[in-house]
């Protein structure tokens, strides 16, 4: 059976709540009202045992496969078309029905194999980012995918080690900022306004650009 919006939201509301927050079951009264949950129990998406809701096997990839896109969706609105992080949540949520098959995974090519969304949850990985394929001309990449004379903006800055964090931002290196590579190796040199930055290769995978024109 196929599933409707409705149903993609509880399933959405679920992942977030057995898998990220590590509740194993979760009380059905507070995910929605029984005709929904019956559908999703009758299509195998979920088991119900005293009240208590779990994902079966099958609702397990079809919320996560829903979360991706809802995800993706985020940071195509926030990286390509540049709107406001507190804007993105309702667009997206109408966006992630329609992100299904090639055109979610050309989206995730064309952003780079993203790994966070524009809030800090992670995006789970799809079958493109574990072969991953790759575009010839992304907008998005991290700087060490970059080459000499490559500019654009800096998207975003993908870490969870705030003294990596804290250290780039010292040097300027902020979301939003032109930046300019000036040397590729053995070290990566760019430019932001009038300073010269170095840092080395893992840390230049922590900071993903926008490029300009995609090139």
């Amino acid at each position: 059976m196929e599933i409707i919006n409705q149903e993609e939201e509880i399933l959405e509301k679920l992942w977030v709540l057995v898998v990220e927050k590590n509740n194993l079951e979760v009380e059905a009264q507070k995910i929605a009202e029984k005709p929904l949950l019956d559908k999703l129990l009758r299509s195998g998406y979920i088991s119900l045992s005293k009240d208590k809701i779990k994902l079966t096997d099958k609702g397990y990839r079809a919320a996560k496969e829903i979360i991706r896109r809802h995800r993706l969706a985020e940071r195509l609105l926030y990286d390509v078309l540049q709107m406001r992080k507190d804007d993105i949540e309702e667009p997206s949520c109408k966006l992630e029905h329609i992100l299904t098959g090639e055109v979610e995974e050309n989206i995730c090519i064309l952003l780079g194999h993203p790994r966070e969304c524009p809030h800090g949850k992670p995006i789970p990985e799809g079958k493109c980012c574990t072969s991953n394929k790759q575009l010839i001309n992304k907008i998005v990449s991290h700087l060490a995918e970059l080459k000499k004379g490559q500019s654009g903006k800096i998207a975003y800055i993908l870490t969870q080690n705030q003294k990596k964090l804290q250290k780039l931002m010292a040097l300027g290196v902020l979301p939003g900022k032109p930046i300019k590579v000036i040397q590729d190796f053995p070290s990566y040199v760019f430019q932001i306004h009038n300073t010269q930055v170095v840092v080395d290769k893992e840390l230049a995978k922590d900071i993903y650009i926008r490029l300009n024109n995609g090139v």
